[in-house]
């Protein structure tokens, strides 16, 4: 019999193994650490990542949608709205375009003066880039590099290449991506409105395969769109080169090798766009206890857009973001339930429009809520929901919060690396914006591998429930802690 009741202990104790940890090792915690499992985590991604908010793209009425309900989480959970009028919505404008239908068709002029007609696979071969405008045209493609005109780096791609109503063909990069002043010239807006004062009817960029993108203004009758390598390939056979090879070579000269191609692009889109469209950051805060330092705020948050619904193919982004979105709001529904209060006040942003640049975080950090003096920290989290471990960076010289995360991860034993965040380029996620306010920044990922990557694929059945419950614990103890130094 006593044997019995030993085999029954350790059974409650394998069923149950966080309850009884959280006791002994945070027995103030109590509750709201109890309160972070698993499977909430998983049921809010899964809902975010529905089809009923048409992949979550910023300004569209599915992610207002999306952005009401997760405002309503915020208010059944008992966190203080950020304005008595809009609650815990922040508006700000953000035009959106939604693109209905495409065709393409590659014309290569053969040895023979022949010509071959290739119609490119929606989705496989081409993909619109999402802030296409409507066009249909019949024209020549010219290849110019990294499609980069710096004249303060006395680097010009375009240099004796007429592109005047005709295609760009390029890679994204740049030449020499340790010399931080081309960093400018490989943001997409600015790469597009160079091709289009040069005259170009689009820019096309190469890409192992075309992937969704709706970080770009839209620009009156220019249609820019990606293709993959495998077509690249094609376009460049008449030269006897790869796209690898050329991308390489490009690499190691870094010298411009632009040229015209003996091919032509027959290309259809239709789009709409809607220049008046409004995005939303969903805030909601667990005011701090300390009366000298609750207008400190430690912000956690994570982008709660993703690309949107498009061509028939809905991007619903399960593990960019709705994942990341889904540890925030796992926390802010633990730290409702803490009996003690940390001395700083914890700030739960769902940021919109990172897809589009940005958008939501940077409004946010240039219109702090009116109880936020101060941002004094800032918890990111981006793609947390696929592997079986975390990755996370930190602020450089920021020893003291390191400190804290390793320690808090002595609970939850999940983190597999992390590094120094020294430079903000231009593939940085929402932590930037505050990083270049001065903020002291983290940044938690999962450490993949992050598949189907803004493709139809990244849906909810690659999702890993229990990753996000570790980075939900990682993230609320480490925050605790800094909040309550």
């Amino acid at each position: 019999m006593q044997r019995y009741f030993k085999l029954i202990s350790v059974l409650i104790f394998l069923v149950f193994p966080f309850r009884l940890v959280a006791q002994d090792l945070h027995p103030e915690l109590g509750s709201a650490w109890d309160s972070i499992r698993p499977m909430d985590a998983y049921n809010y991604c899964k809902k975010m990542a529905a089809a009923e908010f048409a992949g979550r793209l910023t300004g569209h009425e599915g992610y207002t949608k999306a952005a009401n309900w997760a405002a309503e989480k915020f208010r059944q959970w008992g966190l203080k709205p950020i304005n008595e009028e809009t609650g815990y919505l922040q508006p700000y404008p953000s035009p959106y375009t939604v693109v209905d239908s495409a065709r393409m068709t590659l014309i290569i002029k053969n040895d023979n003066s022949d010509q071959e007609q290739i119609e490119l696979k929606l989705g496989e071969d081409f993909l619109p880039l999402l802030f296409t405008d409507s066009g249909d045209q019949v024209a020549e493609l010219v290849f110019a590099g990294w499609g980069i005109q710096a004249p303060e780096l006395n680097y010009d791609d375009y240099a004796g290449l007429d592109v005047k109503n005709k295609f760009v063909l390029c890679f994204r990069g740049t030449p020499d991506p340790g010399e931080k002043g081309f960093e400018k010239h490989d943001h997409h807006r600015y790469r597009m409105e160079l091709a289009r004062q040069l005259g170009a009817l689009g820019l096309f960029y190469i890409y192992p395969e075309p992937i969704a993108n709706p970080n770009g203004d839209w620009i009156s009758g220019f249609t820019p769109a990606k293709i993959s390598e495998k077509i690249a390939d094609k376009i460049f056979s008449g030269k006897k080169i790869s796209s690898a090879k050329l991308k390489d070579d490009l690499r190691l000269y870094r010298k411009p090798l632009s040229f015209p191609l003996e091919a032509q692009v027959a290309y259809w889109v239709v789009s709409r766009h809607f220049p008046k469209g409004i995005g939303y950051n969903i805030a909601g805060y667990v005011e701090g206890s300390d009366p000298n330092l609750r207008t400190h705020c430690v912000v956690i948050g994570g982008h709660f857009d993703h690309c949107g619904e498009h061509l028939g193919m809905l991007f619903a982004g399960a593990n960019d973001n709705a994942s990341g979105s889904a540890v925030v709001m796992e926390v802010a529904e633990a730290a409702s339930k803490l009996e003690r209060k940390p001395k700083r006040s914890l700030m739960f942003v769902l940021f919109g429009g990172e897809e589009k640049g940005l958008e939501g975080s940077n409004y946010f950090v240039d219109n702090l809520p009116e109880m936020c003096s101060k941002v004094d920290a800032m918890f990111n989290f981006d793609m947390t929901g696929a592997g079986d471990g975390t990755r996370c960076g930190y602020s450089v010289g920021a020893a003291d919060l390191k400190d804290i995360i390793l320690e808090a991860d002595e609970s939850v034993k999940t983190l597999r690396g992390h590094w120094e965040i020294k430079h903000i380029g231009v593939r940085s996620s929402d932590y930037a914006p505050f990083f270049l306010k001065g903020a002291v920044c983290a940044s938690f990922f999962s450490t993949g591998p992050h598949l189907h990557y803004h493709q139809t694929g990244d849906t909810i059945y690659r999702i890993n429930p229990d990753i996000m419950a570790d980075i939900a614990r990682l993230a609320f103890l480490s925050a605790f802690n800094w909040a309550d130094r």
